[in-house]
């Protein structure tokens, strides 16, 4: 059973500026950005316990191809993304 899913408008925010950014780079690698984070966020409403909780109450999903990092909260039967971190900024940006 999948978890009800929020995605906060910063988290948003930093996906649209991942994709612009990878699109920048090379013409479709932005999708292929979105299709790797889709995969995980279907990954997290799946399954939301299987990745850790470093800081509770939030959990860190580290997405493997690209440098990014989505923190998210389980509650009760919800997943809330709050960002979807850019681990080449500065960590004190991810508190």
């Amino acid at each position: 059973m999948k978890y009800e899913l929020e995605i906060k408008e910063e988290a948003n925010l930093e996906m649209i500026k991942a994709y612009l950014y990878y699109e920048e780079q090379q013409i479709g690698l932005g999708e292929r950005f979105f299709k790797h984070l889709d995969t995980y966020i279907d990954r997290i409403q799946t399954n939301p316990e299987h990745y850790p909780s470093k800081r509770p109450p939030y959990r860190e999903a580290w997405i493997k191809k690209y440098p990014y990092l989505i923190i998210y909260e389980i509650i009760e039967k919800k997943v809330i993304i709050y960002s979807v971190f850019n681990t080449w900024q500065h960590p004190k940006k991810k508190l």
